[in-house]
């Protein structure tokens, strides 16, 4: 391996750091390979911390600022880990004309959390998402990948439990 993870002992695993150098390596002079990258590390880690940014930047031998630039510009990453629930509410133009604030708000009050936070137990993330594409059947609130439409605040609860009971037996399945 070109490189090793240093100074992420607490928050990565021996077994993580050398599925990071292995992504590195795999994309080592592919072109545009920088959000390969980063999405496969994401994949393995759930997010992209600041440490993770620089070791990459320092792997491909290009500007933190770069590999910075492009982990917050692009929906697709996150800096800070998600929830096993990571829900997601449309406040497109369409959504937000329907009031899917007011989704926000209810989101906010049953889990003390705004968007772009994770609860503290790690159970739910709230991500604000500019458009999802179903601007007829707003507003739109996703949990992990099921999309509901036309979402009322007063079902948000029953959105939460309905999904959580759903997960559940999905595991079961599995």
């Amino acid at each position: 391996m070109a490189g090793t993870v240093a100074g992420l002992e607490t928050q990565v695993t021996e077994e993580q750091k050398r599925q990071i150098d292995y992504i590195i390596d795999t994309f080592d002079g592919t072109p545009g390979r920088l959000i390969p990258v980063l999405h496969e590390i994401q994949k393995v880690l759930g997010f992209l911390p600041p440490e993770i940014q620089e070791y990459v930047a320092h792997r491909l031998n290009i500007p933190v600022a770069d590999v910075h630039g492009v982990v917050t510009f692009y929906s697709l990453f996150s800096e800070k880990p998600k929830g096993r629930f990571c829900i997601g509410v449309c406040k497109g133009t369409a959504c937000y004309v329907k009031k899917s604030q007011k989704l926000l708000d209810k989101l906010e009050e049953i889990l003390g959390i705004g968007g772009g936070d994770t609860t503290d137990d790690g159970k739910y993330s709230v991500e604000v998402l500019r458009c999802l594409g179903s601007c007829g059947l707003g507003p739109v609130m996703t949990i992990n990948e099921r999309v509901y439409t036309r979402v009322k605040p007063d079902s948000v609860k029953n959105i939460l439990k309905e999904h959580e009971e759903w997960e559940a037996n999905r595991d079961e399945c599995s």
